[in-house]
């Protein structure tokens, strides 16, 4: 069964008998399933009406669950959103881009998902819908593993919100690939500073595909806080601020390689964001 309702509330009776599966850009379930074809119930939510595009509501700002990675880069966002916005412009490849859903991204849950830690230094939240009700659910909450979840069967992710940042937070992402695009990244960053009259007010790490979930780096985040905004601030960041992390070897780099590379990431990613620069693939 395929279905493409266009409103939500159809959506979420196709999905009431937890037996079909939501899609939307599809960028994941096609390769995953190579030569196979796909079998089973599927519910395309790319056509409902209301869960595209990014917008203001308040003292937040809600992404709609269907907004692509191209939509994301093209967005007028504060700068706290610019890592979100590099790692928009460095995802897939341009048809990735345009088809490929930030909520894909997140309930895919990979460890290498190079969406989700310019989302956790957002504090962000995802909204889920279902015939039961709304809720929503911090984003670190909502992965709970690698390809793991909280979503129940009959949820789907209408949107991911986040308070509105204050307007001084600037923020930066780096990741480290073997190349520019179509690569799963061997480390990813995003880093946040607020910084008030030369002074780090709040600061916000997070880290991926070092571990089955990106985590923030909360010790290292403490640390930074009251002190002076200038290049070199990313010194800082000691290995010991690291061992949260569990990288593990495989086809793309060790386990070491990744501990080092994410040091080297995290303090070029301070120092960016002193710079107001917002980094890139390294």
């Amino acid at each position: 069964m395929y279905a493409r309702p266009s409103d939500l509330d159809h959506a979420l009776g196709l999905l009431a008998g937890g037996d079909a599966r939501v899609i939307a850009g599809a960028t994941d379930i096609f390769p995953s399933a190579g030569e196979r074809p796909l079998d089973g119930a599927y519910v395309d939510v790319s056509n409902v009406s209301g869960l595209c595009g990014a917008r203001f509501e308040g003292n937040a700002v809600r992404i709609g669950a269907t907004t692509t990675w191209g939509q994301i880069a093209m967005a007028d966002l504060p700068p706290a959103f610019d890592a979100l916005k590099v790692a928009a412009r460095d995802i897939g490849a341009v048809q990735i881009q345009n088809r490929g859903t930030i909520a894909g991204n997140v309930c895919n849950a990979s460890p290498a998902a190079d969406g989700v830690p310019p989302l956790l230094i957002l504090n962000a939240e995802v909204e889920l819908a279902s015939r039961r009700g709304t809720r929503r659910v911090a984003l670190d909450a909502f992965i709970n593993g690698a390809r793991s979840t909280v979503l129940a069967a009959d949820e789907v992710m209408t949107a991911i919100v986040t308070t509105l940042p204050s307007p001084t937070m600037r923020s930066a992402f780096f990741k480290l690939g073997a190349r520019r695009y179509l690569v799963i990244s061997i480390v990813i960053v995003a880093v946040a500073l607020d910084v008030v009259e030369g002074i780090v007010r709040d600061a916000r790490i997070a880290v991926g595909a070092c571990s089955p979930v990106a985590f923030r780096i909360w010790k290292a985040e403490r640390r930074l806080i009251g002190a002076p905004a200038r290049l070199g601030l990313g010194r800082s960041i000691e290995a010991e601020d690291l061992a949260v992390l569990s990288p593990i070897d495989d086809a793309r780099a060790t386990g070491n390689y990744r501990r080092d590379a994410t040091l080297t990431l995290l303090r070029r990613a301070i120092d960016a964001c002193t710079l107001g620069q917002t980094g890139g693939v390294v």
